[in-house]
Formats: structure tokens, C-alpha cells, sequence
């Protein structure tokens, strides 16, 4: 994607998320993973309940997103500390729609699907843009973690439902959707 001229002219300021390599790719799966299952292990096995597991994580996100906005650059504990709580806070919220509000998983990932829609949308209106190679302003980064929020709470749902409600399993499940990503990254 290039850049637009808003981006060569602020161009030399600092881009505030990493490059995505494949260094990215598998910290991001491992952020994912632990997102999962730090959310259940909270709430199952400490014995938290998934509501109090929800507001402590959502706070602890809160926390690591104001350090995340302070940084005027890329700087790797915090952008990482904040993608493994908005991957906890992703899980959590989709649970609590499904076993607090009984929110079917269909429902839940058409939703998730139309906001990421909505805030790519908005990005882009906003920004003429929608490059991560140019997240140096408040409100792309806004966008940004918005982004990733509902593709983590998205990714629970339509990874449940295709594990649980079409029973295929969740080890299937998560080589369907490897095999989705490969097919994507190849093409």
C-alpha cells in the first residue's frame, strides 16, 4: 500500500507498531494463544468467574494502552504487553456475550466482523489509509488497537463456533484457519 501525502509529509516521525515480519507473525500467534488461555485459566482455574476475570483484565489493558500512547516510537515491551492483554480482553468479551448474554457465536461473529468492517471503514474515511507502516498519530493508533480488539474477539467467535457449534473440533478448527492464513500469505 502507499503512502499517502499526509504520510510523506509526517513521514519522519516514528512509527509507534513494529514491522511485520515473520518475527511478527510468530509473536502474534503466541500472543494469540496466550490470550486464549490466560482468559480461561483466570476465570476457570484460579476461580475469578468470568466477570471479575473481565473487569481486571479490561483495567490492566486500560493501564498498558495509556503506556503504550506515551511511547513516541515503536518500543517493544509495551506495544507487546498491550497486544497480549487486547488478546486476553478479545477472548473475555466474546465469552461474556456468549455464557453471560447468551449471545448466540453466529451473532457474535457477524458482529465482530461488521465492526472490524466499521473501523476499517472509519480508518480509512478519517485517514485516507489504512497502512500499519504509518501509525504515528493518536487517532491511527486508535484505529489501530480498535482493529486488533475486534479481530481477537472475532477470532474467538468464529473460532468457537467452527470448533463447537459444526463440532469439528478445535484442533481442526485451528488447521482450517491455518490453512486459510497460508492460502492468504501465499497469494
Amino acid at each position: 500500500m502507499s503512502f499517502s501525502s499526509q504520510d510523506a509529509l509526517q513521514g519522519q516521525r516514528a512509527n509507534r507498531v513494529p514491522d511485520v515480519t515473520l518475527d511478527f507473525w510468530l509473536i502474534k500467534l503466541m500472543a494469540v494463544t496466550m490470550g486464549e488461555t490466560a482468559a480461561d485459566y483466570l476465570a476457570v482455574n484460579m476461580g475469578l468467574g468470568l466477570t471479575a476475570t473481565s473487569l481486571l483484565m479490561a483495567t490492566i489493558l486500560v493501564v498498558a494502552l495509556v503506556a503504550q500512547f506515551a511511547q513516541k516510537r515503536y518500543v517493544p515491551w509495551a506495544y507487546w504487553l498491550a497486544v497480549v492483554l487486547i488478546s486476553i480482553v478479545g477472548t473475555l468479551v466474546t465469552d461474556n456475550l456468549t455464557d453471560n448474554f447468551g449471545v448466540p457465536l453466529t451473532t457474535s461473529t457477524l458482529l465482530f466482523s461488521g465492526l472490524l468492517l466499521a473501523t476499517f471503514g472509519f480508518w480509512y474515511a478519517s485517514e485516507r489509509t489504512l497502512s500499519i507502516h504509518a501509525v504515528f498519530t493518536m487517532r491511527r493508533e486508535v484505529f489501530y488497537w480498535l482493529a486488533i480488539l475486534f479481530t481477537f474477539a472475532l477470532g474467538t467467535a468464529a473460532g468457537d463456533l467452527v470448533a463447537e457449534h459444526f463440532e469439528l473440533g478445535y484442533l481442526t478448527t485451528g488447521l482450517i484457519f491455518a490453512g486459510v492464513i497460508a492460502v492468504i500469505a501465499l497469494a
